[in-house]
Parts: C-alpha cells; sequence; structure tokens
C-alpha cells in the first residue's frame, strides 16, 4: 500500500469516527502520517477537555483507523 493510499484509508476511517464525536462536542484532525506506520491526531472541542479521551483515542479511533489500515501501529493525540 502508498502512502497515498494510507493517507485516503486514515482519512476514510476519521470520517467514519467523526460523528461520534461531533455528537458529544468535539472533533479530530489529522496531523501527520509519520513513516506509514505512526499517526498523529488532534483531539478538539470537547475533546480536549474529556476525562475519557485517551479512551476514546485507544478504543474507537486506533481500532477504527486500523481496520482502514492495518499497517498503522500506533495512534498519537499531539492536542490540544
Amino acid at each position: 500500500m502508498t502512502s497515498i493510499e494510507i493517507k485516503n484509508n486514515v482519512e476514510k476511517a476519521l470520517e467514519e469516527i467523526r460523528p461520534f464525536l461531533q455528537s458529544d462536542g468535539g472533533d479530530i484532525s489529522l496531523i501527520s502520517i509519520d513513516n506509514d506506520t505512526s499517526v498523529k491526531v488532534k483531539l478538539e472541542g470537547a475533546c480536549v477537555g474529556c476525562s475519557v479521551n485517551q479512551m476514546t483515542l485507544k478504543s474507537g479511533v486506533e481500532m477504527t483507523i486500523k481496520k482502514y489500515a492495518p499497517q498503522i501501529q500506533e495512534v498519537i493525540n499531539v492536542g490540544p
């Protein structure tokens, strides 16, 4: 899979999870993909101060991204 395909798949994953974050007043942005294995995102809005944002990041965002792009090994929140 090329870097462009990986980016497209990560974007698809974020589009899938975005409505759930937005329904709680939050959002997420893709910052970068490093070495085709590490994704940096920024949680926004209500997600910034949310006490369960690390659980959301690992259980929701990372799991969804890995479903679309299995070569991704980690998802890192670079916010706030």
